[in-house]
């Protein structure tokens, strides 16, 4: 395979662990093990080289595997598919150091690029100052049911990255580099040697630990170096401000693991206050250690310089709060003030975590104690004697606070009619229309009326939550809970309500606006059909505009790619949001409203999955005006928050992308209005192409079940509920998540490009070639489109489609020709459009990815198909063979690369 120059330690690094991965299962799995997978290797690398009879000769080879083999068979190719995604990651390390090495070519999107672009482009330091004040960026975690890796086996791809990292140092020793290769042996051998996946069902203290992983480990470090690197930048780009151009807090981070509660009764009031007091606890005892460390390093003593008056007072009222911690100080560390204060504050630290006397009401009490320390070392001479890691424990502290992580919550409107109905004695609440469910409970917070004493269990635990958010708000800070958010909303009264419930749970004063931010989601075709009415209908409601004017007229509306891809094909869904966007913009300007667009995206591109940059310039004008909250799941955040590095890497491109938008707005093409016309027109016809296969034909789902894993995907018993992206009545009740991702294991990324190429043609029919071109090349919306269809197409593989389909008996020849045909012209089409003669042909990175994976995932796919014929069978028991097919939907996905 071709590697540019610039790639060729990336092929080292692949030939290398590729290496220790052969030894590894010579040593653990025997010669036997190691003989089938280099057979199957080299006859797969045969077929994809074009040497026909190939995939024939691998099916045979890999037939009736006895399940157990099966299974090491899959962890053997699995363990490759990681240390070649890791490989790829500290490839990515390697090039971001050469481009900061090279002073005169910064790295695209890095934050000198960015500012560098801004400047000549005539945008002042005064205009980023402002842009910087009104950003704010906020990823949330959620977790994926296909991707809950032990955090063991996570340290220890952590511990194998960081040592190749170290094996970049040209000065490194040959003892040196046999002791790094050494331990990458005992980290992949221990990891061999672990459960990839527990075997009992996670729990969502569980799901909220891997979360808590990458918080902690990885992005608690990395966020100072962020706004160092950001302040180093900024002083480069416009020197007459060095040093006083300095960028607020920009950057935070959200989680729904804990207080995710729609179709998941595992998640309560109870389990809300656990997680935010594992997260209190956890940030405690970090600012405990930091400010230990801190102690030791500030050793200045009074003789030798002064120190401000304010770090005195505080002694002095701290000594009266905690005699013992002031008495506990070494006699010979007595007039070093800032160790004194630091001991304290670590006392005062300590007494939060104990819930004892004179605690930390709130973080920013903590925080003006670490800045007067700072202001100190600032006014005498302490820039270079200890300021440094100061302000590094400042940053921490006002990105994370004493809740690492704001956390969402989140319930179906359907519990909340059923517990308001309930409430307010209304037994035909579910049957009345929106509007007149809208003007009751408008009457019933009017008239503050409580609700019926004697609730059932359902409405005692809705109620609790709020009881609950109140609680969590006071212990451990307003920024502690997200937005509420409201999913299936069909009308206003759906988001009235939770301001109703609210009330009722005591959340906020008697008489006083309830605290709190509530989001409706729309992610179904019929709840963006009908978003708009209803956003315009809440703006135009007295009660809550007041309620806004106390949220300071910033309203939450959470958006979802999943269903209405799941329901009407890519091109379809992505218009469909993409004029939601405007009109959502449009009718929040109008009535005054500063909207925030929650993007609820996934990892794969069927759920919104794309490049960052590339997602912020595919939307309409004001839909990002400097607030970027989205969600990163699964596998997408081991992706891009794995590693420091890669951390830092992905939060600066995301940082770029929004101020880039925001401090210069891409100018709409003089077209625009008649390119959505056409896109109106396409958009349409995709649908119903798409619609007729999967929705019209009444034996497609069936074919859909048996040509995909899918029943092994609903077995998946590593996750704490079943995927709840939101039904699909129209789908016999299968959620979005795994009908995507099913999809993706058979190699054939169906909702990702069906329906393209009957939209293209509409669209050549009706407007010309000539037309459609020059969209691609002047309309960032196109553009990407057109470009994430292609990656689909570039990844899809037909030949291991048809071994899938073949399973399904006598469906495969009614729609397997279908499908395959559609395929192949959706490539012409595509090509034809980007005038390309391949697929991928301007992508050098991701055509080379997928080369490099394809020989070693169509051994797993081909396995996985012989499995499933054995286990469907038997009758579908669990047992050996089920865990070996658990495996290789797995292996396939760290093949595949979903994050991609």
């Amino acid at each position: 395979m071709y590697f540019a120059e610039k790639d060729r330690a990336l092929r080292d690094d692949v030939h290398l662990l590729g290496e220790l991965v052969g030894e590894l299962i010579r040593e653990q799995g025997g010669e036997a093990l190691y003989d089938l997978i280099e057979a199957a290797r080299r006859a797969s690398i045969r077929h994809r080289e074009g040497e026909a009879g190939e995939l024939e000769t691998l099916r045979a080879l890999l037939a009736a595997l006895a399940p157990s083999t099966a299974r090491e068979f899959i962890r053997a190719f699995s363990t490759y598919f990681q240390m070649v995604n890791m490989a790829e990651t500290v490839h990515r390390i390697r090039r971001r150091r050469a481009y900061l090495q090279d002073s005169a070519t910064p790295q695209p999107f890095s934050f000198t690029d960015t500012l560098q672009r801004l400047r000549t482009a005539g945008v002042t330091d005064e205009d980023v100052e402002q842009c910087l004040a009104r950003m704010s960026i906020e990823p949330v975690l959620a977790p994926h049911p296909t991707e809950a890796t032990r955090r063991t086996l996570l340290r220890k791809q952590q511990n194998i990255a960081r040592l190749l990292v170290q094996m970049l140092d040209p000065y490194m020793t040959p003892h040196e580099r046999n002791a790094a290769l050494g331990r990458i042996r005992t980290d992949m051998s221990t990891g061999w040697q672990t459960e990839e996946h527990p075997g009992e069902q996670l729990r969502v203290g569980d799901e909220a630990e891997h979360v808590l992983f990458f918080l902690t480990d990885v992005l608690y470090r990395m966020i100072p170096p962020f706004y160092e690197n950001l302040e180093e930048a900024l002083a480069a780009s416009f020197p007459e401000r060095a040093g006083r151009l300095r960028p607020p807090p920009v950057v935070r981070f959200g989680s729904c693991v804990g207080g995710d509660m729609d179709g998941n009764a595992n998640v309560t009031g109870k389990s809300i206050r656990e997680t935010l007091a594992r997260q209190r606890s956890l940030a405690l005892d970090l600012y405990f250690k930091e400010s230990r460390g801190l102690a030791e390093q500030l050793s200045q003593t009074e003789s030798r310089i002064a120190f401000a008056e304010d770090v005195y007072r505080q002694i002095a009222r701290y000594t009266g709060h905690f005699p013992k911690a002031a008495h506990s100080v070494s006699p010979r560390h007595r007039r070093m003030p800032y160790r004194i204060l630091l001991r304290l504050i670590q006392a005062r630290l300590q007494a939060t975590y104990d819930d004892s006397a004179f605690p930390y009401e709130t973080a920013d009490e903590f925080i003006a104690d670490i800045e007067i320390i700072a202001a100190s070392l600032r006014a005498n001479k302490g820039r270079n004697a200890g300021l440094f890691a100061v302000q590094r424990l400042l940053r921490r502290a006002q990105t994370f606070g004493f809740h690492i992580a704001t956390l969402d919550i989140r319930q179906n409107a359907l519990v909340h009619r059923r517990v308001v109905g309930e409430g307010l004695e209304e037994a035909d609440w579910l049957i009345l229309t929106s509007a007149a469910r809208a003007r009751r409970v408008c009457e019933a917070l009017d008239r503050r009326e409580s609700p019926v004493l004697d609730l059932s269990s359902e409405g005692r635990r809705t109620l609790a939550v709020f009881q609950t958010i109140a609680h969590c708000r006071r212990k451990y800070g307003s920024a502690s809970i997200g937005p509420y958010i409201v999913s299936q909303v069909e009308g206003p009264d759906d988001v009235l309500a939770v301001l109703l419930l609210a009330k009722w749970g005591h959340l906020g004063p008697k008489g006083g606006a309830v605290p709190l931010d509530i989001a409706p989601l729309f992610e179904t075709s019929a709840d963006l059909d009908r978003a708009a009415g209803v956003m315009t209908a809440l703006f135009a409601d007295p009660g809550y505009r007041a309620h806004l004017r106390e949220r300071a007229d910033e309203q939450v509306v959470m958006i979802g790619y999943a269903d209405s891809n799941a329901q009407d094909g890519l091109m379809h869904a992505r218009w469909n949001l993409y004029e939601l966007q405007q009109t959502l913009v449009d009718t929040a300007r109008a009535a005054g409203v500063r909207l925030t667009l929650f993007q609820g995206r996934g990892s794969t591109l069927t759920r919104g999955g794309v490049r960052m940059n590339d997602a912020l310039l595919a939307v309409p004008p004001g839909a990002v005006s400097g607030r970027l909250r989205m969600t990163e799941e699964g596998e997408t955040i081991n992706a891009k928050y794995g590693l420091r590095g890669i951390a830092m890497r992905s939060l600066e491109q995301t940082f770029s992308s929004v101020l880039n938008l925001i401090a210069r707005p891409p100018a709409p093409s003089p077209q625009e209005r008649e390119w959505r016309g056409f896109m109106r027109v396409m958009a349409e016809g995709s649908r119903a192409r798409y619609r007729e296969l999967v929705n019209e034909s009444p034996e497609f789902m069936n074919y859909f079940r048996l040509a995909t894993p899918l029943d092994v995907i609903e077995r998946l018993e590593h996750a704490t509920k079943p995927p709840s992206d939101g039904p699909d009545p129209e789908r016999d009740g299968l959620s979005a998540l795994p009908w995507a991702f099913a999809w993706t294991q058979n190699r054939c990324f169906l909702p990702a490009w069906f329906g393209f190429a009957a939209g293209i043609e509409l669209g050549l029919e009706q407007f010309g070639e000539p037309a459609l071109k020059r969209m691609f090349e002047e309309w960032y919306f196109f553009r990407v489109l057109v470009t994430d269809v292609e990656m689909a197409l570039a990844k899809a593989d037909m030949s291991i489609t048809e071994r899938y389909s073949q399973l399904t008996g006598e469906l495969h020849q009614k729609y397997f020709p279908t499908i395959s045909a559609e395929y192949s012209r959706s490539v012409d089409l595509l090509l034809a459009i980007a005038g390309q003669s391949r697929l991928l042909e301007t992508s050098d990175t991701l055509r080379r990815a997928i080369r490099l994976r394809n020989p070693y995932v169509d051994p797993m796919s081909l396995l996985q198909v012989d499995l499933l014929q054995r286990w469907r069978s038997d009758g579908r028991p669990r047992g050996a063979m089920l865990e070996a097919l658990t495996a290789s939907v797995n292996g396939i996905a760290y093949g595949i690369q979903n994050t991609v």
